[in-house]
C-alpha cells in the first residue's frame, strides 16, 4: 500500500513541475482543487495518454491533454478526421470523465504563417493574463488554432471569468474566443466555502 501511495505522489509531482505545450504545470497555492482533486486529474491525464500512445504512439507528441475536474481539454493536429473522432471517443472511455472539449486541428487547414500568428496570438494573452491584478495566469492553459484562442482553465470567480475573455477579445486579429473556463465553486468536491 506504501508503494502505491508513493507512486501516485511521485507522478502527481512529477507532472507538476514539468513544462509543456501549455506551460509549467498549475501553481498548487492558485489552484482551488483540492490535493485529491488534483492527484485525480493528474492520473486521469496520465492513463489518457498512455491509452492514446498505445493506440498510434504518433498521438503522443501530437496531442495534448488538460484535465480539470475530471473535464478533459484536447489540443494538437491530426491528419485526417476520422483520428480526431476516435481520439474524442478515447477521452470519453477514460474513467472518472465530466466532459470532453476537443479542439484537435486537422492538418493541411493551416501553414507556418498561420501557425506562427497562432503562438503570437497565445503569447499575447499569456502576457495580458500575467500583467492583469484581477486573473490569475497559471490556472489557464491557452491554445489558439487558425486565430481561434481555446482557454481551458478555473476562475476564482465570475469577474476573473469575465476579466480573461475580455483579455482575449482585446487582442488584435483573433476571429473566435472558445472559453471552458469553470469557476472554482463548480469543482464537484471544492474547498472554497
Amino acid at each position: 500500500m506504501k508503494k502505491i501511495i508513493s507512486l501516485i505522489i511521485i507522478l502527481f509531482l512529477t507532472s507538476c513541475s514539468t513544462a509543456s505545450r501549455f506551460g509549467k504545470g498549475v501553481n498548487i497555492t492558485y489552484d482551488p482543487r483540492t490535493i485529491g482533486m488534483q492527484i485525480d486529474d493528474t492520473i486521469m491525464q496520465k492513463n489518457l495518454s498512455a491509452r492514446l500512445a498505445l493506440s498510434d504512439k504518433k498521438y503522443f507528441i501530437s496531442i495534448q491533454s488538460e484535465v480539470r475536474d475530471g473535464r478533459i481539454f484536447l489540443t494538437g493536429k491530426v491528419n485526417e478526421p476520422e483520428e480526431k473522432i476516435k481520439i474524442t471517443k478515447i477521452a470519453w472511455e477514460t474513467r472518472g470523465v465530466r466532459s470532453v472539449k476537443n479542439a484537435i486541428a486537422i492538418k493541411g487547414q493551416s501553414n507556418f504563417k498561420s501557425t506562427a500568428k497562432d503562438i503570437y496570438i497565445s503569447g499575447q494573452l499569456r502576457t495580458a493574463l500575467i500583467f492583469n491584478k484581477k486573473t490569475k495566469a497559471r490556472n489557464y492553459a491557452l491554445e489558439t488554432i487558425n486565430k481561434n484562442i481555446y482557454i481551458f482553465g478555473i476562475a476564482m470567480n465570475e469577474e476573473e471569468k469575465k476579466e480573461v475573455i475580455n483579455e482575449a477579445n482585446k487582442i488584435y486579429d483573433v476571429e473566435k474566443v472558445i472559453p471552458s473556463i469553470y469557476l472554482a465553486s463548480e469543482l464537484s468536491r471544492t474547498k472554497i466555502n
